[in-house]
């Protein structure tokens, strides 16, 4: 099996006994990381109270070659990687509110991590295994449907963490300033910076 459900949930304590505020966990990631950014799947609202089909329109069809946010994630995954050194041993926090029949029985059976307002299936992966697609494509050969968006990525010896929760158009990403840097230089990402205190933009 490419990935495998954890029946130790000790690696997602870090995360799981974090004394951050749920939905600032759920969307920027757990507290300690010198730096933070957001990686936007698609641009900021333009007002506040915008609903994310007026910004469709006022932003206008994407390009062909845009990348999707299963793309996005993977290519912020691999430049973290390439920057970072960290071995490519992780995990995965899969949110359990996709539905049971969008997840593999093997996963179904283990523990969840669970939250204020938030409960995941942790699976160890090669997060070279991820970035190929192979994690995904064992996903759905059990499933027979596409894998879902992690909700959390993070290598083992925890130098990074990518956090995607339902609800916002943008993943919060916590690391050391140089692997922000290298993510804000990676022209095919959009990727900004996070200020201590920076009230953060949702579509409604």
């Amino acid at each position: 099996m490419i990935f495998s459900p954890c029946i130790d949930l000790t690696p997602a304590e870090w995360i799981a006994t974090n004394p951050e505020y749920w939905w600032n966990l759920v969307t920027l990631g757990p507290t300690g990381f010198p730096a933070y950014g957001r990686l936007r799947f698609i641009p900021d609202p333009a007002y506040e109270g915008q609903s994310e089909h007026e910004g469709a329109q006022q932003n206008g069809p994407l390009p062909d070659d845009a990348l999707s946010e299963s793309e996005q994630l993977h290519l912020a995954v691999q430049t973290l990687l390439q920057h970072s050194g960290s071995p490519s041993e992780g995990y995965l926090l899969m949110w359990d509110g996709w539905g049971e029949d969008q997840f593999p029985d093997s996963v179904l059976r283990a523990p969840r991590v669970v939250i204020p307002n938030r409960a995941y299936y942790l699976c160890s992966v090669s997060l070279l295994d991820f970035l190929s697609g192979a994690v995904e494509e064992s996903w759905e050969a059990e499933t027979g449907r596409t894998m879902p968006l992690p909700a959390f990525v993070w290598p083992s010896d925890r130098a990074w963490c990518i956090t995607s929760d339902v609800d916002p158009h943008w993943a919060g990403i916590g690391a050391g300033q140089a692997l922000i840097d290298s993510l804000l230089t990676e022209p095919r990402l959009d990727v900004v910076r996070v200020e201590i205190d920076q009230k953060l933009p949702f579509y409604q």
